[in-house]
């Protein structure tokens, strides 16, 4: 039996990606390692590319001396809540656009264009509000809490979380949900147990862009957080600016642990985020 034979372009796109994949992943494994090097390992020449003695001491010492523990928590809390938020209320609204026409057939591109515009526009108008008028009018400023992000992050994260839902409660047959009703479900119960189920690789997807969202946005925490509300992003900064000496360690060990939800999210729930981005991303 004849080997399989391979054409010169078969052979090219091999290469290619082989090379583009380690691409990708030499800087994933240059951080991982450093992460792990004894201090002494770490500016050493000729590069050290997987060390003797593998130390667990700058985990210990990000977590535990320089914030990493009360960024991981903060980010962990916002990010969930934002999550929680956005798939509820993007859901809602996307699902009213779809059944009733709410807000006319541009509604939906309007909540999607809010995204383009950059975040940095506005964050000085945004920590005014915080800081002055909203002590003035609530008697109480969001700066450094963790409501003030988390209400900030769930308005970012809305815009692209009611798009995707939109369009996938378009592709729905509305004949299932009618057959509900005539069953006596009231229109919230249709949409419970019947559309609801029917989008979850949309909402899957969906509560994945806004928890990652979340967890990685670094501007507006910079700006708007001082010491009680320092996220995960915050804190890796902190190490990089503001501690004297090498902290490459520290600062790869952090590195590390902020990629951990990121990975488990995307291995938990490929199977859905392929489907949900899919089906969400045109228009039908």
């Amino acid at each position: 039996m004849r080997g399989r034979r391979f054409r010169p372009g078969e052979i090219f796109r091999l290469v290619y990606i082989g090379l583009f994949t380690l691409f990708l992943l030499t800087p994933f494994y240059w951080v991982a390692i450093t992460s792990i090097k004894p201090q002494d390992d770490l500016l050493a020449s000729p590069p050290v590319w997987f060390p003797a003695h593998p130390t667990g001491v700058h985990y210990s010492t990000a977590l535990n001396h320089m914030r990493g523990w009360l960024g991981l928590k903060n980010s962990l809390i916002i990010a969930s809540a934002v999550t929680i938020l956005a798939v509820l209320i993007g859901s809602t609204a996307a699902y009213s656009m779809a059944r009733f026409r709410t807000g006319g057939k541009h509604l939906a591109f309007w909540f999607l264009s809010q995204r383009i515009m950059p975040p940095i526009a506005i964050i000085i108008p945004v920590f005014l509000l915080y800081a002055r008028y909203t002590d003035e009018w609530i008697g109480l400023s969001l700066v450094d809490t963790q409501i003030g992000l988390i209400l900030l992050y769930t308005v970012f994260a809305l815009p692209f979380t009611v798009w995707m839902m939109f369009a996938y409660f378009r592709q729905m047959p509305v004949e299932l949900e009618e057959a509900a009703l005539v069953d006596g479900c009231s229109r919230l119960q249709a949409l419970w147990k019947i559309a609801c189920p029917l989008a979850a690789p949309g909402i899957v997807s969906a509560a994945a862009f806004a928890f990652i969202l979340s967890w990685t946005e670094f501007i507006f925490a910079l700006v708007l957080t001082r010491t009680n509300t320092v996220t995960l992003p915050v804190a890796l900064a902190s190490i990089i600016t503001g501690f004297q000496g090498n902290q490459y360690g520290e600062a790869s060990a952090l590195t590390m642990v902020s990629l951990i939800p990121a990975l488990l999210i995307g291995m938990l729930i490929q199977r859905h985020l392929v489907r949900g981005l899919t089906l969400g991303a045109v228009q039908g």
